[in-house]
């Protein structure tokens, strides 16, 4: 594990299958929210997200979004329809929040990967949580 790169490199979280996280025994995905889930300007989870995330807990994988996004009432607001925790102003690349989220769901970092687009906080802080990463191109569009 190279603290310059991300463990496994994604077009897009949805090429982050149930399958492929089942098979690498991973039980807790936490995932950046703007620009790797969402664009930034998406008020609501887009269809293809809720699906994907369906998929994953159906495989007995936590989701969740650790963002360093402050607005609270809308981290909710947009995490709610989709039925999975998040922690707001997460200030990564600190790990507090990462590792809060492996403490507050009891597993453990063997098991648990950070999914994110810029190596500068979401992978970064994967590093110092040390946790696998996961990392998908800056999203520019719901496919």
């Amino acid at each position: 594990m190279t603290i310059f790169g991300a463990d496994k490199k994604f077009e897009k979280f949805e090429d982050v299958t149930p399958e492929l996280l089942k098979k690498e025994n991973v039980k807790l995905l936490l995932c950046d929210l703007d620009n790797t889930l969402r664009l930034h300007s998406e008020k609501e989870p887009a269809e293809e997200l809720a699906k994907w995330i369906k998929a994953c807990k159906k495989a007995g994988v936590i989701i969740v979004i650790i963002s360093n996004n402050g607005r609270k009432k809308m981290m909710k607001k947009f995490c709610e329809p989709i039925e999975v925790d998040c922690f707001w102003w997460a200030k990564k690349p600190m790990r507090k929040k990462l590792n809060e989220a492996m403490e507050k769901y009891n597993i453990p970092p063997e098991n648990t990967v950070m999914l994110g687009d810029k190596w500068s906080t979401d992978i970064l802080a994967a590093k110092f949580a040390k946790i696998r990463s996961y990392k998908v191109e800056h999203r520019k569009k719901i496919v």
